[in-house]
């Protein structure tokens, strides 16, 4: 299916207070987040390139070591396999795009169909 809303993906708790609605393509995963301020999500690494863009909202992210407050508009990179984080220091709307797909985030979705 080639055309899609946002809002007729099923939304999927990642970690508390971290809802995502995913898109899965051969070669990516975009992820529409909205997080709950307050809500951390602990460090971690994982094999996929991430980028993150801020769409809503302060998102306090570290990325190997390195923090900032990401407000709308501001664009992460993450590398693959850099450990990272992030503190919601309000309500934010997260797009985050993973090369290549993150087959644990398909399994999460199915496991909650």
């Amino acid at each position: 299916m080639p055309f899609v809303h946002e809002k007729n993906l099923k939304p999927v708790e990642i970690v508390p207070g971290f809802l995502a609605r995913f898109v899965h393509t051969e070669n990516l995963t975009i992820a529409y987040v909205e997080v709950k301020s307050g809500s951390i999500l602990p460090e971690h690494e994982h094999p996929q390139e991430q980028i993150t863009h801020v769409l809503e909202g302060q998102l306090e992210l570290t990325v190997g070591g390195e923090t900032q407050i990401a407000e709308a508009g501001k664009i992460v990179m993450i590398p693959s396999n850099v450990k990272h984080s992030a503190i919601a220091r309000s309500y934010c709307k997260v797009m985050d795009v993973f090369s290549p797909v993150r087959e644990d985030y398909k399994a999460l979705e199915e496991k909650t169909m």
